[in-house]
Order: C-alpha cells, then sequence, then structure tokens
C-alpha cells in the first residue's frame, strides 16, 4: 500500500501494482524484471553513470516493449521467474510480444 496525502491534507492506503516487464536492446536481447515502477527502473538500467557495470548497463541502451500488471509483488516475482524460465527470445517474441 502507498500512502497518499490528499487535497485535505489526510492520509489513505493506495494499493500498490506491481509489473512484470521486458526491456529489449538494439541487438535484440531481452531483459526480464519486475518493479512497482517499471519506467523508473527503466532509467536506472539505461543510466551508465552510476558506476555499476551490469548486463543492462553492458548491453544497452533498452528500451520497455511490454509489460503486465500484478496485484502484489510476490505474484509479479513468481511470473517473473516463469517468464525467465523459458530462457527463450523466439518464446518472448511469440507469446508476449505476438511478433
Amino acid at each position: 500500500m502507498n500512502r497518499v496525502e490528499t487535497a485535505s491534507g489526510s492520509l489513505i492506503s493506495e494499493p500498490t501494482t506491481f509489473w512484470v516487464y521486458n526491456l529489449e536492446n538494439e541487438a535484440g536481447r531481452f531483459y526480464v524484471g519486475s518493479s512497482d515502477d517499471p519506467e523508473r527502473r527503466l532509467t536506472e538500467h539505461n543510466d551508465t553513470s552510476s558506476g555499476h557495470v551490469t548486463f543492462t548497463h553492458k548491453h544497452g541502451p533498452w528500451e520497455l516493449v511490454w509489460q503486465e500488471s500484478h496485484p502484489t509483488r510476490a505474484a509479479a516475482m513468481a511470473r517473473e521467474r516463469q517468464i525467465k524460465r523459458m530462457k527463450s527470445a523466439h518464446w518472448i517474441r511469440a507469446n508476449l510480444l505476438k511478433r
């Protein structure tokens, strides 16, 4: 739950949506992840100034090509694991991107 301040100044709880997302680079490689904010994660994956050297930093820039919402972090992580088990760019293109 996110705590959000209303116009009157009171705090209310809003449900958080969690996302599974696919990024694709210019070479056609994919990265699968999950987050409560895929756009923020895309920015982080493409940020090479952070000093970290990770798969996404070495193989970017990335584009967000698919995302799917889930009601809980656990559900999003389970779906992320399911997609990663496929280990196939062909499966991602055929089943998620419908190309």
